[in-house]
C-alpha cells in the first residue's frame, strides 16, 4: 500500500534524480550549522596585549557552562591591572552571532574588562574614553575578526541593533556593547 502511494506521487526514478539534485546542491552549499541549531556557542579569542589564546564553548543547549564563564571571564580581564570581572554572557552571545555571520573566526582582544582605575588613567590620555564605560561593568569589548575588515565587522554588527557600536577606523577596531543601540 506504502509502494502504490509513492508511486502515485513519484516513481523510482524521480525519486532518485530529486536525491541526486539535493545532495550536489548541499555538496556545492553547505548549510551553516549555528550554536541556534546544535545547540553549542563556542568562541575562539587571541588578546593582542598579553599573546594568550582561548578557544571554549561556553553553552551547550541553552545553558552556560560556568566553568567556562568563569575561564572567560579571567581572559577578558582587566591586564593592566590583573582585576577580573563577570562578563556579560549576552555579550559572548552577541560575539557568536558575529562570528556566525562570517563562518568562523578568532577575535582578537584589544580591551574587555576596564577597572575603574584603568578607565581613569585611559580617559585622561584620551577623549574617546567614557567616563561610565561599559567596559567597567563587563559589558563592552573592543575586537577585530581574523580575515574580516572592520568596516564589515562594524556593518555587521549595526545590523544587528542588539548594543552600542564603536568603529575606530585609525586604531583598526569595533567597539560592541549590550548597552543600548547606539553608534559612532
Amino acid at each position: 500500500m506504502c509502494r502504490e502511494k509513492l508511486n502515485i506521487f513519484m516513481n523510482r526514478r524521480q525519486f532518485l534524480s530529486t536525491a541526486t539534485l539535493t545532495v550536489a546542491a548541499l555538496a556545492l552549499n553547505p548549510p551553516k550549522l549555528s550554536w541556534a541549531t546544535t545547540g553549542c556557542r563556542s568562541l575562539a579569542f587571541h588578546h593582542t596585549h598579553t599573546g594568550e589564546k582561548l578557544d571554549i564553548t561556553y553553552s551547550r543547549s541553552g545553558l552556560y557552562n560556568p566553568g567556562a564563564l568563569e575561564e572567560i571571564n579571567y581572559f577578558l580581564r582587566d591586564f593592566r591591572t590583573g582585576d577580573v570581572h563577570p562578563i556579560d554572557p549576552r555579550l559572548l552571545d552577541l560575539l557568536c552571532s558575529v562570528k556566525q555571520e562570517f563562518g568562523g573566526g578568532t577575535f582578537e582582544v584589544i580591551s574587555g574588562y576596564r577597572s575603574p582605575k584603568t578607565n581613569k588613567q585611559l580617559q585622561q590620555k584620551s577623549s574617546g574614553v567614557a567616563k561610565h564605560s561599559l567596559h567597567m561593568v563587563g559589558k563592552a569589548i573592543d575586537i577585530r575578526l581574523t580575515g574580516v575588515k572592520t568596516k564589515k565587522l562594524q556593518q555587521c554588527a549595526l545590523g544587528m541593533k542588539r548594543g552600542g557600536v564603536g568603529f575606530y577606523a585609525k586604531s583598526d577596531f569595533v567597539h560592541l556593547d549590550t548597552g543600548r543601540v547606539r553608534f559612532w
